[in-house]
């Protein structure tokens, strides 16, 4: 049995979203943030030294890091769906955004979230800030004009990995018509909407 070790308003929603696209079945071990910081409880420690999430238990390994994961699960569990053929120019732009979205994308919208929170103090980092933010999304932007999906023309892990730097632009996404397009496109995808009922609230499926 696979085992996801699940926080609320996190990453490992898309893990859920990706197990229910392959039609696998799981196990969902569910953890709540502190309401005032924010954090992971400490019970996440006990799973995994560094207290974070997602977890996943499978095939007698403990894997972190989303992108891993979805890489392991696709590999061993995919039956050659959600990825495509190996050696191919697809294959390595798939390689590609699996390490994107955490390697990159989504520094600056952290950024973001953590400098606005310290006010005046932060308004020096703000216009660096919103220049990698134009940069990336505009990046990601441009790659999804005229395609519904990241990777040639079939929906992917690609798309699950990145899946959650659209949701957190969704306060930027109105200047990204084809990022915004993508994000409204695969939440309504049914194996995205059944993970958000086993997986609990979840604030940016807007």
């Amino acid at each position: 049995m696979i085992v996801v070790h699940h926080l609320n308003e996190s990453r490992s929603q898309r893990v859920l979203w990706l197990l229910e696209e392959l039609e696998l079945p799981y196990e969902i071990r569910h953890y709540t943030r502190d309401a005032k910081t924010r954090l992971a409880p400490p019970e996440l420690q006990a799973v995994h030294p560094l207290g974070k999430s997602p977890v996943v238990e499978a095939d007698g390994l403990k894997l972190i890091e989303s992108g891993a994961i979805v890489d392991a699960l696709i590999r061993r569990h995919g039956g050659g769906r959600l990825q495509p053929a190996a050696n191919t120019a697809d294959f390595e732009s798939y390689v590609q955004w699996l390490h994107y979205a955490e390697g990159s994308a989504m520094l600056p919208l952290m950024l973001k979230l953590y400098v606005s929170r310290l006010g005046d103090a932060g308004a020096p980092l703000k216009p660096r800030i919103d220049s990698e933010l134009a940069n990336h999304l505009g990046y990601v932007d441009r790659m999804l004009q005229g395609r519904e999906w990241l990777v040639g023309n079939a929906f992917s892990g690609a798309d699950v990995q990145m899946s959650f730097v659209g949701e957190a632009a969704r306060g930027l996404r109105a200047s990204y018509p084809a990022i915004d397009a993508w994000v409204r496109r695969f939440q309504q995808r049914p194996a995205y909407r059944r993970a958000l009922e086993r997986g609990g609230p979840y604030s940016m499926a807007d």
